[in-house]
């Protein structure tokens, strides 16, 4: 067991939350078109308030920090966050699209001596990025950003969302990362929106390129064993937990709610009202959430898949059941190895519905 499965395991044994995402602000100075939040603000916390969000968090044994929004830089008080994030020791990683990143900002990050900037970049191309993210000139701002970052030593992971504008430019955008001396990570899930809205789906890789994704060499070190058909289904995985969320890691959004995780938008509580080791012990939703093993999923329990596969409780969540499968993460399992999952079966068989309907009655709603 590495050392990162060790801490996981004793903060899973001792119902810690090890990590949790704090978003700052939901104001963007760019509008993505696959973007899934409101970025009006609707009264986000203070500076004072999220100061003391953190030393709670601090007192509750959290160690990794998400700092993200929206555009974090968009505070004028980002930096007094980060410092007083840094002087409780945590291990603090940012989110941001490098857009408003000078000199100053990139020296200030290192001496603080963050953990890791990660940068979303949807193509090299400019017209694509900048079609995507509706704002001009925002590749080369980001870029510069990056290689200011970069010059002062900071890490950055460069991320890139997969979408149907940009799904012949992940090759380019990963040289562009070996050009930059960054890292590069891929994300090929489009999510609802936070209010539930859908339509923004259209922009996701359809099954053929999501096979193409998953086949791509440069992408992936081992394609067979990758795309290789899954393992039987043991009875150990059977007890496994969906994923951390609820159990070692939150999120919390910049107007105090707390929710299992940002893809998982389930009201838990609130850090103006509550506080937060009150809402992570006693929160019902989130006590529901980590009764919930492989186990206690009608559909997915019995899919071949079961092991293996890539389910977002939230995204199944978003899509009508935490206890349902996620057809979203599905459509992956099918792409990278060639079976159809159970829930696919059900649909193909026009039995779906009824299924939704059994598991609904089955938590009693």
């Amino acid at each position: 067991m590495s050392l990162m499965q060790e801490l996981g395991q004793r903060a899973l044994d001792r119902s810690v939350s090890l990590s949790v995402q704090l978003d700052v602000t939901y104001r963007c100075n760019e509008r993505c078109v696959h973007c899934y939040l409101d970025h009006n603000d609707h009264g986000e916390m203070t500076t004072a308030e999220i100061c003391g969000v953190l030393d709670q968090l601090a007192e509750a044994g959290v160690f990794f920090l998400t700092l993200s929004g929206g555009e974090v830089f968009m505070r004028r008080d980002f930096f007094e966050i980060v410092e007083h994030a840094r002087s409780l020791m945590f291990c603090v990683k940012i989110k941001t699209n490098a857009f408003m990143i000078g000199k100053k900002e990139a020296r200030r990050l290192r001496e603080l001596a963050v953990q890791d900037v990660q940068v979303s970049i949807y193509s090299h191309r400019l017209a694509v990025h900048d079609a995507i993210t509706l704002l001009p000139g925002s590749l080369k701002r980001s870029i510069a950003g990056i290689r200011l970052l970069r010059s002062h030593g900071v890490k950055v992971v460069i991320a890139n969302v997969l979408m149907m504008q940009n799904r012949s430019d992940r090759s380019g955008v990963k040289q562009l990362a070996n050009q930059l001396g960054a890292e590069y990570t891929i994300d090929p899930t489009i999510t609802p929106m936070m209010d539930g809205d859908r339509s923004i789906l259209r922009l996701g890789l359809d099954r053929a390129e999501l096979k193409q994704v998953f086949r791509d060499p440069d992408l992936v070190d081992d394609v067979a064993d990758f795309c290789a058909p899954p393992p039987q289904v043991s009875d150990d995985a059977l007890r496994d937990l969906p994923c951390s969320a609820g159990h070692t890691a939150c999120y919390i959004s910049p107007y105090g709610d707390v929710f299992p995780c940002v893809q998982f938008p389930l009201p838990s509580g609130n850090v103006r009202r509550q506080k937060f080791l009150d809402i992570w012990r006693y929160s019902d939703q989130l006590n529901e959430v980590r009764s919930i093993t492989l186990a206690d999923l009608p559909v997915c329990s019995g899919c071949r898949h079961a092991g293996s596969c890539t389910r977002c409780p939230g995204l199944a969540y978003m899509e009508g059941n935490m206890r349902g499968p996620s057809v979203l993460d599905c459509e992956k399992s099918y792409a990278r190895t060639g079976i159809t999952t159970a829930n696919m079966k059900l649909m193909q068989s026009g039995t779906a519905s009824r299924g939704l309907v059994q598991i609904a009655a089955a938590q009693g709603a």
